[in-house]
């Protein structure tokens, strides 16, 4: 876990690539793509494993039991498209309304799944908490703003890992879903949007943060 102070909030960035404001008991995840295999198999595209459900949600149930979160925030691109959560199996989608059960679950749209999903819950373009807005995808300028949409991640040490990105402006979170592909930290599109001083923390064991990695002429990569 790796603490800070951000905009007056104290923020608790997870190896699992959530977040977690812990006097709020609130956990924030970004990019599940619940449906990403059953979508892909739909529309006549590359096959994945077809479990890729169940492991999201079981990385969000530990993160759920860990926290204590009585306030979950996703953070758009919840679902792989809008038909994906008719698309769910039935023991998924039961798992996930227990997961809501109890708990403030707010949903904020994403490019995947624009508009209020017939499932339980608040539905949101962004919602502000405190000084923050969390919102899906960042706006140039914003301030205090936590958004996902990115997927970053960084080369280190000859592998690809998963990445929050962070500034004095905003906190990108990585995407916490299973099976989803990644933008390189230093592509100009991540680039152009961060400022001078922004940091990559690294999810896995020790959440190692580097200053983010920059390189203007890097192609983008980037596969949701």
């Amino acid at each position: 876990m790796h603490a800070l102070s951000f905009h007056g909030q104290m923020l608790q960035l997870l190896p699992s690539g959530a977040l977690f404001l812990p006097e709020r008991a609130l956990l924030c995840v970004s990019d599940l793509h619940l449906g990403k295999s059953e979508r892909l198999a739909r529309r006549g595209g590359s096959l994945l494993p077809p479990y890729e459900t169940r492991e999201t949600l079981a990385r969000l149930d530990a993160e759920i039991d860990r926290t204590g979160a009585a306030t979950v925030i996703c953070l758009g691109d919840s679902f792989d498209d809008k038909a994906s959560l008719d698309g769910l199996a039935e023991d998924d989608r039961l798992w996930l309304v227990r997961l809501m059960a109890g708990r403030q679950w707010i949903w904020v749209e994403g490019n995947h799944d624009a508009g209020p999903l017939d499932i339980a819950g608040t539905h949101r373009a962004e919602v502000q908490i405190g000084s923050l807005t969390f919102r899906h995808q960042a706006e140039p300028g914003a301030q205090a703003e936590i958004s996902g949409h990115f997927h970053p991640k960084v080369r280190l040490a000859g592998k690809a890992w998963r990445a929050f990105l962070m500034d004095q402006a905003r906190l990108i979170l990585p995407a916490f879903g299973a099976y989803t592909g990644g933008l390189w930290a230093e592509d100009p599109v991540l680039s152009g949007l961060m400022g001078k001083d922004a940091v990559a923390v690294l999810c896995g064991p020790g959440l190692h943060r580097i200053p983010m990695p920059r390189a203007a002429t890097t192609a983008s990569t980037f596969a949701r």
